[in-house]
Order: structure tokens, then sequence, then C-alpha cells
């Protein structure tokens, strides 16, 4: 997510010209990369400025105090577009007449802070009695939040999920699988929103933290100061580093004048990846139960106020403009850097009351809260920044007659369909990248099941750990396509050429043999799409395209020709060439792959 993206003055026309041509690479950014490539030199290396992050249970020493009666409510936001949702309930900062959180009977002041820790020291003593936090720096208070049970966080209100703000940027020689990372030297910001991203990426590619060195810096933006960006620029020891997009942009492609570090790479962004990092408000377990009518109303709210947002901000119109200004002044200090603010609002995928349903009260979805936070804890207790997990109470667990449902009144479409893929743009995109040779350069994640000669079905009760494994994937990257390839055995091709039956007998054999690949790797694909359905997960079929590649590329090896498959030289090389490969792919430069719909 674009987490303290913060604009300084009034951009001039030419910096809002660069903007507009380099997808607002950040004005830091752009100077830096202007300058070097102006110049033609490269940066003089300094040391950067890491730091040693302890946990936050040491550098948080607020008591806790009880809640007064709600009055006026202080509402934190941080700097990310979809907390314009409560900007446009309340207004401007203080809650202005004919609003939505007015209408309940709100008094709201919403205020940006965007260093966590002072946050966390306000929830304690409940100057306010709310926290606007990503799931994973929320996992990093609950050594704090949860040692006093009137401060224990409850998670009331999903606003988005990152689907597109956040990236992985690497140099050239690790791009792009995600295993290549293993050895790498890992720039990243403490108590940042990417900590649980870089910890989800490494266990999906069969890694953990110990396989990485990590350099924590204080800041996140920008490439210059103690952030990832100026990390990777200095130090030429970091292979990796988790930026905002602008800045991956800079580094990767630059200003007019090209990128600021040769070579760097995009390896991996919350566009494929956009069911990683989720932002909520929590709310305090004691004020949630002395003022369950409040809370609810705020949320209430919340969710209306996500429908009326998704319909105008990015309308071309009065109402869309005047919203667009107040949450650019309001999250970046400048109302003239409207554009900024509708771009770090298309970063964010804003969920609506569905989508707070299938987080907080889908016991089947793979990417529900308790899993999600459970995720996040553990990862950071193998970094040592939390001591233990904790279990996270959902708000029913504290008022039983709870539920999304009940808390959707006025909205107007609650049920409208969720992101979707286009079956036919898939397969265009799939379809260039094996012709070019590229499918592979594009590849987050793969592995591949085994299978018997002549087996062209694939029972549940056989694979359901393999298919569990796709699930998981294809719910947590639930922007990337996966690929499944069925692959075939040449021995009888080979066998075949051996005992010169001819060309048109050769190619009957090849045609069989890329059939046989194909009719396995649908087989693989309706096979899992109905174990999902019977763990009650929906997946959508367009994201799995299937591909038949016969013998083209067998386990075995090619010969010096580039195209005869070799022999295998014994019965496991010949089972090996036996395989269906699941390859998950990253499409970030392809916007048409992935749609919208509407009910």
């Amino acid at each position: 997510m674009m987490f303290f993206y913060r604009p300084h003055g009034r951009p001039n026309k030419l910096q809002d010209a660069m903007r507009k041509m380099q997808f607002r690479a950040g004005l830091a950014s752009l100077f830096l990369s202007l300058t070097l490539a102006i110049t033609g030199i490269t940066s003089s290396a300094h040391a950067v400025d890491y730091v040693d992050p302890a946990p936050m249970l040491e550098r948080v020493k607020t008591a806790a105090r009880d809640c007064r009666p709600p009055e006026s409510l202080s509402v934190p936001m941080i700097t990310w577009g979809a907390d314009t949702i409560a900007i446009n309930a309340n207004g401007a900062a203080e809650t202005q007449g004919g609003t939505l959180f007015n209408d309940a009977g709100l008094d709201v002041r919403l205020y940006r802070e965007d260093v966590f820790a002072k946050q966390v020291s306000a929830f304690l003593n409940c100057d306010s009695p709310f926290l606007r936090a990503t799931t994973g720096m929320a996992a990093l208070a609950t050594d704090v939040t949860e040692r006093d049970p009137r401060t224990a966080m409850v998670p009331v209100a999903q606003l988005s999920w990152s689907a597109g703000g956040d990236a992985l940027v690497v140099r050239g020689d690790l791009c792009c699988k995600i295993e290549n990372l293993r050895g790498a030297t890992i720039a990243i910001q403490q108590d940042g929103p990417h900590i649980d991203y870089m910890a989800k990426l490494l266990q999906d590619a069969g890694l953990t933290v110990d396989d990485v060195t990590i350099r924590w810096t204080r800041d996140l933006t920008g490439l210059t100061g103690s952030t990832p960006g100026e990390a990777f620029v200095e130090d030429q020891s970091v292979d990796a580093a988790f930026v905002i997009l602008p800045d991956a942009e800079a580094l990767t492609g630059g200003g007019l004048y090209g990128p600021v570090v040769k070579n760097a790479r995009l390896a991996a962004s919350t566009r494929s990846a956009n069911r990683i990092i989720a932002d909520q408000y929590f709310v305090r377990a004691d004020f949630l139960r002395a003022y369950p009518d409040v809370v609810s109303k705020f949320v209430n709210a919340l969710l209306r106020s996500e429908e009326q947002v998704r319909n105008t901000l990015l309308s071309d119109n009065a109402t869309g403009s005047k919203l667009a200004r107040q949450s650019a002044l309001m999250l970046l200090d400048d109302a003239a850097a409207a554009e900024d603010l509708v771009l770090l609002y298309r970063d964010a995928e804003t969920i609506g009351v569905k989508g707070n349903a299938a987080f907080y009260e889908d016991t089947n979805n793979p990417r529900r809260f308790e899993a999600v936070m459970g995720q996040a804890q553990t990862a950071l207790a193998g970094l040592g920044l939390i001591r233990e997990t904790h279990a996270i109470s959902l708000p029913s667990e504290i008022v039983p007659s709870w539920s999304v449902a009940a808390l959707a009144s006025g909205v107007v479409k609650p049920d409208r369909a969720a992101p979707s893929f286009n079956a036919a743009a898939v397969n265009q995109v799939v379809s260039a990248k094996q012709a070019q040779g590229t499918l592979d350069d594009a590849t987050l994640f793969e592995f591949e099941i085994r299978f018997q000669p002549n087996q062209r079905d694939f029972p549940v009760d056989v694979y359901r750990d393999d298919f569990s494994r796709v699930v998981d994937l294809s719910s947590t990257y639930a922007g990337a396509v996966m690929v499944i390839e069925g692959h075939s055995d040449p021995l009888g091709y080979l066998k075949a050429r051996q005992s010169n039956v001819g060309q048109v007998a050769l190619q009957r054999q090849v045609r069989a043999a890329l059939n046989l690949s194909i009719e396995r790797a649908n087989s693989v694909r309706d096979s899992l799409i109905t174990y999902a359905s019977s763990e009650g997960i929906q997946l959508d079929p367009a994201q799995f395209e299937t591909l038949g590649l016969g013998f083209k590329n067998p386990r075995t090896g090619l010969s010096g020709d580039g195209v005869t498959p070799l022999a295998p030289a014994s019965k496991a090389e010949w089972l090996s060439n036996m395989r269906v490969v699941f390859r998950l792919i990253a499409v970030e430069a392809e916007a048409s792959q992935f749609t919208l719909l509407e009910n």
C-alpha cells in the first residue's frame, strides 16, 4: 500500500507533467532519477541509516486507561487511498452537516497518524478507541494491546485490499521467481505494511526469513533517507527491496531518462498478490462492549460511504472532484494533489459489504481474517518482533448480535460482483508469453504433480494436499493467473523414430502426445475446481489457463537440435516426464486481463 506517500508543497507544472508521464513516481524519486541520468554518473555510495527494530512492547510504554463516554470520536487515518471512505463519511476533519457520520448522530474528528507507534499509544490511553492499520501492522502491536483485556483489539471493518500499490524490486539476476531470493539481502521498512507481504512470499516459495538477510529502514517512501529505495540504490549488497509502486517505477523504469538502478526488475506487486495486505479499523474490546451502538453506526457509515466513494470519486463531476480535493488535502497535505489521490485510491480494492462478510464471517475463505492475522503473527514471532501469537476476537464474540448483514442497512448493492478475470484476455496473455518464450520470466511460483502411465483422471483423495496448495495460492494471488501445464512422456515417440516408421506416423505420435497433455491439464483443472467447491470455496475458472506441451519440454532434456527429446536413462527419468506443472504467473503489465463485473 502506498503508505506515507506525501508530496511536499504545491507541485509545479513540470512536476505535474512528469508525474503524469511516470505514474507519479514521487518528487524525491524523480529528482534523483533525473539527476543521475543527466550527469551520467552513478550515485556515490554512502552508509545507509539502517535501524535495529525492537518489539513494540519495548518501545510503547503508555499505560492503559479506561475510555470516557463517547461524546465525540477521534478516529485515525493513514495515507492510503481507501481512507477517502472515512473522509467522505465525515465531509472534512470535523463532522459536517448532511454527511453519513452526522446522519448517524456521530461527532467525529479525523486525523492522520502515519507513525503507528503513536496510534498504539493513543489507543492504549483511549485518546482514540480505534486503530487504523493493515493486518500486519496490527499484529506488531498485539503484545502491547492484548496484555490488558480492555485494550484487546477487535477488527470491525475492512476498507480494502492493496491491489497494486506495493512492490518487490530485485536486481536482474534474481528475477523473477521468489525462490531465487534464497541467500538474498532484502531491505524493508520497520513497522511498515510489507513485513507480512514479505513473509507470505517467502513461505509460498518454500523459504523462511532465516533464508534471507534483512536490512531494516526507518521510513518507507522515496529514494533518499532511511528507506528501502535508498538502500537498493546505495548499498550494492542489497539484492531486493519492498517499496511502494511509485518508487518501484523510479527504480526499474525511472524518469524520462531511464531507471535509477540499471538491471532493476519488478519481481512482484500486490496487483498479483492482492489478498495479503488488508486495511482495517480495529476497536478496543471494552469500548465495543460498552458502546456497541456507536461502533455499529460507525461501521454502517463506512460501508455506505464505500459505495458512495466507489460511485463518485472516479467520476468526472463536481462531487467527485470535491471529494478528491478534500481527501488530497487531508491525506497528502495539498488539495491540488487530487490526481495523485485518485491514483492512490486506484491502488486499493475497496470491498464493501460482501467483502467484509467474506473476510470476517466466511470460515471457508482461505484469506479470512483469522488466517491472515495468524500468518502475520507467526511471521513476526519468527522475526522476534512479537514474543508470542495471540488469539484476536471477532466482534460477534463480544456482541453476539453483530453481523455484517445487519450493518449493511442503506447500502444499495451489498452483493455486488467481485473482480473477475476476462477468460479471452487471459488466454491471449498466456499464449503471447508462451509464443515469446517469456512464460518462465513471469513465473512467481511453480510446482508439479506426477501421474502414472496412461492416467487421465486426478482424484481428490490422491491429490488433496496439492489441490489445497493451489487453492491457497490462487486465493492469495487473486490478481495472478494459474497456468496448468500438461506434459507427456516422449518414450513412445522415440521408439517409433528409432523404428523408422515414417514422418506421418511420427507426426501422429506428436499430436497424440500433445492432445493427451491438454486432456490431462483440463482434467486437473476440473478436479481442482470440484475440490474447491466441495470445501465451500468458489474459484474463478477464468483464473486457470491450461496448456498442453506434449513432450516439448521433457524433464530429461532435449538433444543438440533443441527439438528432439532425450531418451530417459532409467525408469525414474521416464516417470519424471509424466507431470502436470502449476505455474503462478504475474501479469503486472496486462491490465486488460482483469475486469470488474457488475451485478
